[in-house]
């Protein structure tokens, strides 16, 4: 789901979880189970959670958990094979195999799912049915009324379909295939012209379906609206900032300021803050490295931030900046370090 570089060394909190079964579920798709060696618990999770998973070469990859947040004994994530993504899901697909022990991160929560709604909304696009999945199992498990839409290019191409398939005899869940062409498949803005107090919606799925629920929903208030990206949107240099900076032009950038120090440092346009903070031997935790996670999240005290990431509420803009992507639309940016 996203991309990390690291030193090459796994982390001492990770999880060896050796993988128990691995299972077609569509077109390109496998999900992986992950269980710990002795078949003891594992960690509690929250439905929308989601873990990394540590390569040898360095990389970071973080993927939903699909499985239901009752089960204690089994991780279980779906991967979508990516042929011209930037390596991971290939490198799973290929690389992966039952008894093999990965290195897997706790789990963690961007995606949490709003309990106690009349009504939720589970939009799904592709791969974009993980986290839901999750959300279906609680949703179930507590009584909720939901409606999941599950859109997908055919039924060869939907995951789960055969544990789904209760659910859709119930009018629970509603199967969406366009054949590859999205204007034959959900009309999402008619679907979400109508809005209730007190709704939630959850959408999940590749760019182009993100922007069309972003577009379907604007008549929703904030509150109610909850969305995870899988892939972030190209960071585009900030406004007045030539596109093409080239390996030997000036990088204008801007200033950041260690507020514990009073170290002024600067920002140039081809690094991110993340990146400069490190090298002057500040290290602040990353893990998407795409605006996506929230794991490089710092408080702020002054200066005027360009947001770039996919995470923070209106209200967390206001105090936080995620370092990864976060820029700055003045001179100098201080923050809480």
């Amino acid at each position: 789901m996203y991309q990390l570089s690291h030193t090459g060394k796994y982390p001492k909190t990770a999880l060896n979880l050796r993988v128990r079964q691995i299972t077609y579920q569509g077109i390109g798709i496998n999900a992986y189970e992950f269980v710990r060696e002795d078949g003891g618990e594992l960690e509690e999770f929250t439905a929308g959670a989601h873990v990394d998973l540590y390569f040898r070469d360095g990389r970071v990859r973080q993927y939903s958990l699909c499985n239901d947040p009752a089960e204690r004994r089994r991780y279980l994530i779906a991967v979508l094979r990516e042929d011209n993504g930037r390596g991971g899901s290939i490198a799973i697909h290929e690389r992966v195999h039952t008894q093999r022990l990965v290195a897997v991160g706790h789990p963690r929560n961007n995606f949490p799912l709003i309990e106690g709604a009349p009504h939720q909304i589970l939009l799904a696009g592709g791969i974009g049915i993980t986290p839901l999945k999750a959300m279906v199992h609680r949703l179930e498990r507590i009584g909720a009324d939901y409606t999941l839409h599950y859109c997908a290019k055919s039924s060869a191409h939907a995951a789960f379909q055969e544990e789904l398939a209760p659910l859709a005899a119930k009018g629970r869940v509603i199967m969406h295939f366009d054949g590859g062409n999205p204007a034959k498949g959900l009309d999402i803005a008619a679907l979400l012209r109508r809005y209730e107090p007190g709704w939630q919606l959850y959408y999940c799925g590749p760019p182009g379906f993100m922007e069309a629920c972003a577009r379907a929903c604007t008549n929703w208030p904030a509150e109610a609206v909850h969305f995870e990206y899988f892939v972030g949107a190209p960071v585009l240099p900030a406004e007045g900032v030539p596109h093409d900076i080239g390996s030997d032009a000036l990088a204008l950038g801007f200033q950041i300021k260690i507020a514990s120090t009073g170290t002024v440092l600067t920002v140039p346009n081809d690094k991110s803050i993340a990146q400069v903070l490190g090298e002057h031997g500040i290290e602040v935790p990353t893990s998407c490295q795409s605006g996506l996670c929230g794991t490089c999240k710092v408080r702020y005290l002054a200066g005027d931030v360009e947001h770039r990431d996919y995470l923070l509420s209106a209200e967390a803009r206001t105090q936080f900046l995620t370092t990864c992507v976060s820029r700055s639309k003045g001179a100098t940016l201080v923050l809480d370090l």
